[in-house]
């Protein structure tokens, strides 16, 4: 079990299985992740990829059907009900594609944040005040006493990462937070992350389909038929206005990696691949070719065994002609 210095969330071959008319579907297959506190991280994938069913491990609302998950400490796999739904309320916090998910409609922006702490069974004067500071940092101060109707659907979903944060979660999770809004409101949102995660120092994990998240966040992972693909980290560069992004294929614990399929399709590398040692690294071939350094050292000692014989065939010929 990860120790105090470890990184928060660990995940090791992890594995989700859905039975559907008797046929069973594999969402997640065998992934490995590894987060550390405070990171303000992207997880991007297609329909499907199973990045939407790794939020929902992480969270606690569904469980793994094998492999292991650590998150904070906490061995989810090993979690009773109870213990899991005590985490669940406690650790983690939820934030929805619509923002209207975590507000109840009859309340005002101040009493939906509220409302999360005094089920928790938190009251008194710091309860208003937290909630205050959270509607500040969302920048909805101004706008506490108004009701649902009565907001943009920006504003909706920064009450409703106010409400996610009510009980000072260690983790926030956001599924789509930016989905349902325009390009200009879904930036403001997405500073509004990154002021949080500074300010308060919580964990947080954005599952989008967005491709250009990673420029709203330090890191982005790519996840593809229930496994880690790739890795997008940020990079700031001395000298340079505009940081740099870097993008990387994901071993996981086995040595095996995803291929894009661009290059697949590309080099039609078929079920086969082939493996070449170079200077600079591994080269992956498809099956019947080899790299054009091999292929010219071929030629040259093919060339080199056909020299004797074309010699004697040329003085043959030569020798025929002047009889």
């Amino acid at each position: 079990m990860p120790g105090q210095s470890e990184p928060f969330i660990v995940c090791e071959n992890l594995v989700k299985i859905y039975k559907v008319a008797n046929i069973e579907v594999f969402a997640l297959q065998g992934l490995d992740l590894t987060i550390n506190a405070g990171e303000l991280m992207g997880i991007v994938g297609a329909s499907g990829s199973g990045k939407t069913t790794l939020m929902n491990i992480l969270g606690g609302l569904d469980r793994p059907s094998a492999g292991r998950v650590w998150v904070g400490g906490n061995d989810l796999l090993k979690m009773n009900n109870f213990a899991i739904n005590r985490y669940r309320r406690s650790e983690v916090g939820f934030v929805w594609q619509q923002g209207g998910r975590n507000i109840v409609p009859y309340l005002t922006a101040l009493e939906n944040i509220v409302l999360p702490m005094t089920l928790a069974g938190q009251g008194g004067r710091k309860v208003k005040q937290h909630a205050l500071r959270l509607l500040e940092l969302v920048g909805l101060a101004e706008r506490r006493n108004h009701h649902l109707a009565q907001m943009s659907g920006g504003e909706q979903q920064r009450v409703a990462i106010a409400v996610a944060l009510a009980n000072e979660p260690k983790l926030l999770l956001a599924d789509e937070p930016t989905g349902e809004l325009d390009s200009a409101t879904a930036l403001s949102i997405y500073q509004i992350f990154q002021r949080l995660n500074h300010e308060l120092g919580v964990t947080t994990l954005i599952v989008s389909h967005d491709q250009g998240i990673g420029r709203h966040v330090n890191r982005v992972v790519a996840v593809r038929d229930g496994k880690l693909a790739t890795e997008t980290v940020r990079l700031s560069v001395a000298h340079k206005a505009e940081d740099e992004f870097h993008e990387m294929v994901v071993l996981d614990s086995a040595g095996r990696l995803q291929i894009p399929t661009e290059y697949l399709d590309r080099y039609q590398i078929k079920r086969r691949a082939q493996l070449e040692a170079t200077e600079r690294g591994v080269l992956i071939l498809p099956v019947g070719e080899t790299s054009h350094t091999a292929e010219s050292q071929r030629s040259l000692s093919l060339a080199g065994e056909a020299a004797p014989k074309l010699r004697r065939g040329l003085r043959g010929l030569w020798e025929r002609m002047t009889r």
